[in-house]
């Protein structure tokens, strides 16, 4: 994907481009921009469309912990761009805290995660962060020097760049109430466990990776944790996600019965 202007600036004429197009070597997407046959077909969309790919769209895109597709794609336009409502598309408007290049399809990081604080739930927001930090892509020192709107706020004031898996960011703040010391991504007989609730309540999350062997080792180290005296909670996706309060109810009366406790309750 390029912008026929860059490419002039970089002393391609635009006699060149043009016989790029009648060879089809490359294809004409709007004007003032040209694509190679084998482009990214949600590049080449934006492109078309005049927005770059951000929020949850270019989140799921860097490989960040995102909540399942909402069927949306996520797109962001300046407030007088081109871009128009279309079913399937979901427009962001907002100002971004990066200025956006005129030959950038997607987003800056930065970008991605303000629009994901403003336009997902507080949880979803913040599982994704949590990711962003795990991967890398941000840091909090770097983070903390923007000047992010309320929502985006208080994600970064709770993120937490060790989470895994952004299902375990889930349990944060559901627990918290709970006034019991918490800890997460903790080792314990060789292998991080997801939480740990006071002393010997272990939660652990499977994801979609925990078949076969994985599933094997699992059963396993659940195992071990009993022998050295710990007691496992083992939940999944769904009950993450939609059945939440089945799984709080079996960690209250885990705790109720003293089962996070070192010794007899």
């Amino acid at each position: 994907m390029a912008r026929t202007a860059g490419l002039r600036e970089r002393g391609i004429s635009r006699y060149d481009i043009a016989q790029g197009v009648t060879e089809k070597a490359v294809l004409p997407i709007r004007r003032g921009w040209i694509a190679l046959p084998q482009a990214d077909p949600m590049l080449v969309d934006a492109a078309r469309r005049g927005v770059v790919l951000t929020c949850v769209t270019q989140a799921r895109r860097l490989g960040l912990w995102v909540h399942a597709d909402d069927g949306h794609h996520h797109v962001g336009s300046a407030p007088r761009g081109p871009a128009r409502a279309e079913a399937g598309v979901l427009i962001h408007w907002a100002m971004p805290l990066i200025a956006r290049h005129p030959d950038s399809l997607v987003d800056p990081i930065e970008n991605v995660l303000a629009l994901v604080a403003d336009c997902e739930p507080h949880e979803r927001a913040l599982a994704t962060w949590d990711s962003a930090l795990n991967k890398g892509l941000v840091h909090r020192a770097a983070l903390e020097r923007f000047p992010w709107k309320t929502a985006a706020r208080r994600v970064l004031a709770e993120a937490w760049p060790f989470a895994d898996a952004g299902l375990e960011t889930y349990l944060r703040p559901r627990l918290r109430w709970m006034r019991i010391p918490l800890y997460f991504q903790i080792w314990i007989a060789g292998h991080r466990v997801d939480a740990l609730i006071g002393d010997r309540l272990v939660v652990q999350i499977d994801g979609s990776t925990h078949v076969g062997p994985q599933r094997a080792e699992d059963i396993r180290h659940d195992a071990e944790l009993t022998l050295l005296g710990y007691h496992v909670i083992r939940v999944g996706y769904r009950q993450i996600i939609d059945q939440w309060n089945a799984v709080q109810d079996r960690i209250m009366r885990a705790v109720a019965q003293g089962l996070h406790l070192t010794g007899p309750a």
